[in-house]
């Protein structure tokens, strides 16, 4: 009834809801006024013909006869009266089975539902309506984006030019409002000057005129927009965007640095500050079999060691873990002590083949430019390369073919990037080269996080998302914070001290036990404290810098209220 009622609030709100529902009022009006002439003119007739009715049993007749039910208990015997059954049933037909239900669809229920779209997929925000995040566009990154922020209790709007589509988004719970991108009274409407950002993630072209568009409604508002190619990169900033995200370079060069060469042997992931975030194999290494308490390397290198990864799982760091050989250590140290480590436990190979990249891409030739700068060896498999590059560094063919594999050197590499869009054909790939090499590093990219789960089983080491990486991205410039994406789900977060926790030690408060975050520092006072007392009190108006899975940080939110 509450929404009934707001939705009829809405059509009335409108001058033309109005008029309508006054048209419908005339018409009842005039239909009354029909049925009891008729009753008055039936109790006439009937007095004629010598029989006498109650005022009752004449509505009661008109109605039966003007609906054309006609129960026959009541009848004229004289001509007089036949004419008038035969008059008052004519007039029930046109107006009560023709335009009685043409007037009300017309004048009441095609409004009415009308208005009940425009509650559900408005063209128009509350004019207090402020903070929120405006998308123009619902693709694999906004829909991940809009998990995360409905996670950290950020409004949002979706603009959808099409009623159709918004409708259908909104039955699936998601925020919407029509109105066509190229028009500046849609950001009005949207009270773009009021957002906390703007972002369009479609095609260049379209990203170019939104926000060329939203500078004419909101000259200071934030627009971020993702990009194609790189050569759209500077008109899109001279449009009007005050971020522009490449995001198959940037993941091209994020699954890069999965790749274990003879380069180093830890290889920064990642930098907050000062710190880096590295992963190191600990296969041939004498690290291998000891517990993390046995091997020292908090007490002799200052390294944190904040967990490990195990056949693509990660696992907290506990002082008792053992180290196994198909372990990978995620650790956490300054610059100086992550160089200790490589010269302590480097390794040397005595053939290192090339890395094989499959899928020839703007992600792939990424990972390959990423390769190129640390000195290392590639292939790229592709099928019709877009772009040759350096010459005798593609392979032509079907990564699907023993021989295509073999001419790009399966059977010398430790390491194979799978890059390619479609995930089922990744998945195809991951397989099919766990099957030939059952002991080399598989890194592969995930379009969609539903496929994360299958590309790990199919023998994925490592497997990032373009959505995850694309959504992080843009909440992090949103959140103006240095948190960073470590691997697919798991991220070095940033969050102020919960009132509750202030005054506890961090052996007391237990948060890695109560949610799953590891402690890496402390920033107080504009610096940040990497050497952590875990007996010591937290500090009032402080950020932990914590590592989590998105799982352990919603645990972390919600068991401390943040």
């Amino acid at each position: 009834m509450k929404s009934f009622a707001a939705q009829l609030f809405i059509m009335l709100r409108s001058g033309s809801g109005r008029r309508n529902l006054l048209r419908l009022m005339r018409f009842f009006l005039f239909l009354a006024a029909m049925v009891t002439l008729y009753s008055v003119l039936f109790h006439y007739i009937m007095e004629y013909e010598g029989r006498q009715f109650s005022w009752v049993t004449g509505y009661y007749w008109t109605l039966t006869v003007m609906s054309t039910l006609g129960f026959g208990d009541i009848t004229f015997e004289s001509d007089l009266g036949r004419i008038f059954s035969s008059v008052v049933l004519l007039s029930g037909i046109i107006f009560l089975l023709v335009l009685l239900p043409f007037t009300f669809l017309e004048f009441f229920y095609l409004p009415f539902m009308k208005a009940r779209s425009e509650a559900r997929a408005p063209h128009e925000l509350h004019p207090k309506y402020q903070g929120h995040v405006i998308l123009t566009s619902f693709d694999i990154v906004t829909r991940t984006l809009i998990k995360k922020l409905i996670q950290r209790d950020y409004s949002y709007v979706i603009l959808v030019p099409q009623l159709t589509e918004a409708l259908s988004l909104y039955e699936e719970g998601y925020r919407v409002m029509v109105g066509d991108l190229d028009e500046p009274e849609t950001y009005r409407k949207a009270r773009a000057e009021n957002a906390r950002l703007v972002a369009t993630t479609s095609n260049d072209m379209v990203n170019t005129n939104v926000a060329f568009t939203v500078r004419e409604v909101a000259p200071e508002v934030p627009v971020l927009a993702t990009a194609d190619s790189s050569a759209s990169l500077d008109i899109l900033e001279l449009a009007g965007c005050n971020h522009v995200l490449f995001l198959a370079d940037m993941m091209g060069r994020a699954l890069s640095r999965r790749v274990t060469g003879r380069d180093r042997l830890a290889h920064t992931i990642g930098e907050y500050g000062e710190l880096r975030i590295a992963e190191s194999t600990a296969r041939r290494t004498p690290l291998q079999g000891k517990t993390l308490r046995e091997s020292r390397l908090r007490e002799d290198m200052g390294i944190t060691v904040l967990g490990l990864w195990e056949q693509g799982e990660f696992f907290a760091a506990r002082a008792d873990t053992k180290i196994e050989p198909e372990s990978v250590l995620v650790l956490a140290g300054l610059e100086k002590a992550i160089d200790q480590f490589n010269q302590t436990y480097a390794q040397h190979y005595d053939d290192n083949g090339p890395v094989i990249i499959i899928g020839g891409g703007r992600v792939g030739r990424a990972a390959a430019r990423a390769l190129s700068e640390r000195g290392l060896d590639y292939r790229i498999v592709e099928q019709a390369p877009e772009e040759q590059g350096i010459l005798g560094k593609y392979v032509i063919g079907n990564a699907a073919e023993i021989k295509v594999l073999e001419k790009a050197g399966i059977e010398r590499c430790r390491n194979v990037i799978v890059t390619t869009h479609d995930d089922d054909n990744n998945i195809y790939l991951t397989l099919y080269c766990r099957r030939l090499r059952p002991d080399i590093q598989i890194i592969s990219r995930a379009t969609r996080e539903s496929n994360i789960a299958t590309l790990y089983r199919a023998g994925a080491d490592f497997v990032m998302s373009y959505a995850t990486l694309g959504a992080n991205t843009i909440l992090n410039l949103l959140d103006k914070s240095n948190a960073l994406m470590i691997s697919e789900g798991l991220d070095v977060i940033q969050v102020k001290i919960p009132p509750m926790l202030v005054g506890q030690s961090i052996a007391q408060a237990k948060i890695r036990e109560q949610t799953g975050c590891t402690i890496i520092a402390i920033q107080h006072g504009g610096e940040t404290d990497f050497n952590l007392d875990v007996n010591a009190p937290l500090p009032a108006q402080a950020e932990l810098v914590m590592l989590g899975s998105s799982e352990a940080e919603e645990h972390f939110h919600k068991k401390f209220k943040v």
